[in-house]
């Protein structure tokens, strides 16, 4: 069972920008199902989009995550409220 800790809020616009990447990668998952390796290059292509919005999904929360100084938690992760912008601490009992 996991236990959420309300541990801060971020800005409309700050939001914004994340839905954008969460909906994209989860877009990106979806595709990958599909694309098989045998069309190469829309495979790579796919592959280095993945990559990419990964790395800047990761580096939305760490860079909240420094401006805010969220409380952490070892093998926690944060998720966010996309209606209230508000962000929660998720661990398990």
């Amino acid at each position: 069972m996991s236990n959420l800790t309300l541990v801060g809020q971020v800005t409309v616009e700050e939001k914004n920008e994340i839905q954008t990447l969460f909906e994209r990668r989860n877009g990106l998952n979806e595709l990958a199902k599909i694309v098989s390796a045998d069309n190469s290059e829309l495979y790579e292509k796919l592959v280095k989009d993945m990559g990419e919005t990964g790395t800047k999904f990761q580096n939305w929360w760490d860079m909240m995550a420094y401006k805010y100084q969220w409380e952490s938690a070892e093998n926690g992760n944060w998720q966010i409220d996309f209606d209230t912008c508000e962000i929660f601490l998720v661990t398990e009992q």
